[in-house]
C-alpha cells in the first residue's frame, strides 16, 4: 500500500526562496522512500488579492494543479470578492480547498512547512479527519510571528495538536517546549542537507569586474533577521585599513527599502558595497567563488541553504552563535564564531581572515568536510523517514520502483 503525503508550503519552486526548496528536497526524499507526495502551496499573506480587488479585478477561488518530477504539485488561489475582504476571508477560502483536495484523493498523513501560515490550516483539517499531520518550523514563525497576538494562540494551538514537530535547530526546538512542553516527547531537530555542487562549472557573474581588494559576501533576501547594518560598520572601519568590496548577492526586502538605502547612505562604505538584486540561484552560486570571506551576521535565521552552500564552495565563513548556524559552525575549527549584534566582533574576525589567506583556506576546507559529512542529503533523508515512521507507526516501506524524471 502506497500511502498518500500531503506537504503543504507557502511556496515551491519556481518560486525563489529557501523554504520552497528544502520542500522541494524533502518532497524528492519521501519519493524515494515510497510515498505519493502531493504538495499544497498557498500564502496566508494576501498582498496581492487586495491590490487586486483595489483594481477592480475579481476572480474565483481556484486550484491548478501539474506534476513536477514526480510530485504532484496544487496551487491554491482564494477568491477576490471585495475590497472589504479580510484576512479570515480569504482563509476560509483556502481551507475549503485543502478539504476538498483531501476529499478527491484521501491522503493518509499532513505535513505543514511554516508553522504559523500552513500550520494552523493543515493541522485543523487533519485533526477534523483522525488524521497524523507534522508540523516543520523553519525560523522566522517561531522567532518573530510568536510575537504577535493575533497569531500567539494559533502557533501554541498547531504545537501542541501535531503528531510531531521538526525544527532546523536545537534553539527554536527549545523556545517550542517552553511554550509548549508536552512536545517534548513529539518533536525533535536536525539540519537541512544540500548536494554537492560543481561549482567549477558555473558561469561567470555579471558584476565580477566591480569586485575589488578582499571581498567579503553575503546571500539572501536582506532584511531585519540577517544583522546587515552591522557588517556595515564593520566594513567602515576595515575599510581605511585595507581595499575591501561588500558583496550582497540577493536584494533588500521591499518592506524595508528606505531603511536599508538609510543604513547604505550613512555607513561611509556604500561605494564599496555592489548588490546585485535578484537573480537565479545558479549566478547566486557562481558569486560565492570570487569571495574571499563569507559573512553571515545574522540575529536569528533558521537554518540557512546560503550558508550550506558558502560552506560547500569552502569559503571561509564568519557567523553568528545563533540557531543552525551556531551549531554547524565550530569556531577556530571550520570558521570564526561571534556573537550577534556585535560589529566589535565582526571587525576582529573579518580584520584576522583578511590578513591571514592560509587561514582562511584551512578554514574553507574544513568547512566544506563538515557539509559533506554531516549536511549529506542521505543524512537528512534518514531523518525524516525515522520521523514519518515514529507519526505513521509503521515498519520502514518497501522500496518501489519509479520511473526517472528529466
Amino acid at each position: 500500500m502506497i500511502l498518500k503525503v500531503c506537504i503543504t508550503a507557502l511556496e515551491f519552486p519556481p518560486d525563489v526562496g529557501g523554504v520552497g526548496e528544502s520542500v522541494y528536497r524533502i518532497a524528492q526524499m519521501l519519493l524515494e522512500l515510497g510515498y505519493d507526495v502531493h504538495v499544497a502551496v498557498f500564502r496566508a499573506v494576501f498582498r496581492t488579492e487586495r491590490e487586486l480587488a483595489a483594481a477592480g479585478e475579481y476572480r474565483r477561488a481556484n486550484c491548478q494543479t501539474t506534476v513536477k518530477n514526480g510530485i504532484t504539485v496544487h496551487r491554491l488561489q482564494p477568491a477576490v470578492r471585495s475590497t472589504l475582504a479580510k484576512e479570515q476571508d480569504y482563509l476560509c477560502d483556502l481551507y475549503d480547498q485543502l478539504k476538498s483536495l483531501h476529499q478527491a484523493y484521501q491522503f493518509d498523513i499532513f505535513h505543514a512547512f511554516f508553522i504559523n501560515e500552513m500550520g494552523f490550516l493543515t493541522t485543523l483539517l487533519a485533526r477534523e479527519n483522525g488524521l497524523p499531520v507534522i508540523n516543520s518550523v523553519r525560523g522566522a514563525d517561531l522567532h518573530k510571528h510568536m510575537f504577535s497576538p493575533q497569531q500567539h494562540g494559533q502557533i501554541t494551538w498547531t504545537l501542541a495538536n501535531s503528531a510531531w514537530t521538526t525544527f532546523v535547530s536545537k534553539e527554536l526546538m527549545q523556545r517550542a517546549r517552553v511554550l509548549v512542553p508536552e512536545i517534548q516527547q513529539k518533536s525533535s531537530a536536525f539540519w537541512n542537507s544540500i548536494a554537492p555542487i560543481e561549482f567549477d562549472h558555473l558561469p561567470t557573474p555579471t558584476l565580477v569586474n566591480r569586485l575589488q581588494g578582499t571581498v567579503i559576501g553575503s546571500v539572501g533576501n536582506f532584511r531585519d533577521k540577517k544583522g546587515v547594518e552591522y557588517l556595515l560598520d564593520a566594513c567602515r572601519e576595515l575599510q581605511a585599513e585595507t581595499e575591501i568590496t561588500l558583496l550582497l548577492v540577493g536584494d533588500f526586502v521591499e518592506k524595508e527599502r528606505d531603511y536599508w538605502q538609510q543604513e547604505l547612505l550613512n555607513s561611509g562604505v556604500a561605494d564599496r558595497v555592489v548588490i546585485t538584486g535578484k537573480i537565479s540561484r545558479t549566478e547566486a552560486l557562481a558569486y560565492l567563488s570570487h569571495m574571499d570571506i563569507f559573512a553571515i551576521p545574522s540575529v536569528h535565521d533558521g537554518c540557512p541553504n546560503a550558508l550550506l552552500e558558502a560552506m560547500l564552495a569552502a569559503r571561509a565563513v564568519v557567523g553568528t552563535n545563533v540557531d543552525a548556524i551556531g551549531e554547524m559552525l565550530d569556531n577556530e575549527v571550520n570558521a570564526l564564531v561571534v556573537n550577534p549584534c556585535s560589529s566589535t566582533e565582526l571587525v576582529t574576525a573579518l580584520r584576522r581572515l583578511i590578513t591571514q589567506p592560509n587561514l582562511r583556506q584551512q578554514f574553507g576546507v574544513a568547512a566544506r568536510n563538515t557539509v559533506l559529512q554531516k549536511l549529506a542529503p542521505q543524512v537528512e533523508k534518514q531523518n525524516w523517514e525515522s520521523v514519518y515512521q515514529q507519526v505513521l507507526g509503521v515498519p520502514k516501506l518497501p522500496a518501489i520502483a519509479r520511473p526517472s524524471f528529466a
